[in-house]
């Protein structure tokens, strides 16, 4: 990753594709840089016009051209907002909230505009699935985003079942009308212990963070009817480490290592390799050496 130097990057002067991030609730959450390139562009796809032109009023921005592109008609929109990139035209894409094609239509128009070979900009700012993870306290440095899960039950748990043994934080969407069911699914597949945070309406007047057991959070949800109101982000502990399956690599590898090795030698490098205690692995090369060289 390159350093920030506080430099501003000059706005492209040839045709140019920009996926702009805006506020996920709170109006202020956005970049300078996301309201310039707003104000300069000539065509703003918006996912929602009427949400845009909210954003564009509280800045006083006025939009050159505003058009409407969402999952239902992207396919046929990106046709026409490459017809305007070939007249020389700058073109801006908004989602309702947060950074277009991260859970959110747009990904199809950049794969069309790429092809059509015109540069894509990406204008970083709010994401509720970023923002939420940063204030979980969940102790991981890796997570998975997965979306929206299914919204069918059987669909939904038959995915959860495929996430069981993933050892990273899982990061889901979810729609306050299925939340309940959908921890419910999150606590039958992958168990009652697992740690959960409940992050709902982030960055807006009712934000609330919350941190339970998975076996609880269905409860949780269900004792106040405006815990279930709002849109939300889950992120669940991951899949806790097979001991079993850590302990027979540890053998393994300490079993190759004698073959070459000293004892004492084996058992650190193997230490090292596997990230097993150096003194377990040592009594263990003692047994399999049956008392042999230390």
């Amino acid at each position: 990753m390159e350093r920030a130097t506080g430099h501003e990057q000059p706005q492209e002067t040839k045709p140019t594709l920009y996926v702009v991030a805006t506020p996920i609730g709170n109006l202020r959450d956005v970049t300078l840089r996301a309201l310039d390139i707003l104000r300069h562009a000539d065509v703003i796809a918006a996912e929602d016009t009427r949400v845009t032109s909210r954003l564009l009023n509280h800045y006083g921005i006025d939009a050159k051209k505003l058009l409407a592109l969402h999952e239902h008609n992207e396919q046929r929109t990106a046709p026409r907002l490459i017809a305007e990139l070939d007249a020389g035209r700058s073109v801006a894409l908004t989602s309702d909230a947060g950074t277009p094609a991260f859970s959110d239509p747009g990904a199809r128009l950049v794969h069309a505009v790429r092809e059509a070979g015109y540069p894509v900009v990406p204008i970083p700012g709010a994401n509720a699935a970023a923002a939420a993870v940063s204030a979980s306290g969940l102790f991981d440095p890796h997570f998975m985003f997965y979306g929206f899960l299914p919204a069918r039950p059987s669909e939904r748990r038959k995915a959860l079942e495929g996430l069981k043994a993933v050892p990273c934080m899982l990061v889901f969407y979810e729609a306050p009308h299925r939340v309940v069911e959908a921890v419910e699914d999150l606590a039958a597949a992958l168990g009652d212990t697992r740690r959960i945070v409940i992050a709902r309406e982030l960055t807006k007047l009712f934000e609330s963070i919350h941190e339970c057991d998975l076996g609880g959070a269905a409860e949780w949800l269900s004792a106040n009817p405006d815990r279930i109101k709002g849109e939300f982000v889950l992120i669940v502990e991951g899949a806790p480490p097979d001991q079993d399956a850590q302990a027979a690599q540890a053998q393994r590898t300490l079993e190759v290592l004698l073959e070459e090795l000293p004892v004492k030698q084996a058992a650190a490098l193997a230490a090292k390799i596997t990230g097993a205690r150096k003194n377990d692995l040592y009594k263990l090369a003692l047994e399999l050496k049956h008392g042999g060289d230390a």
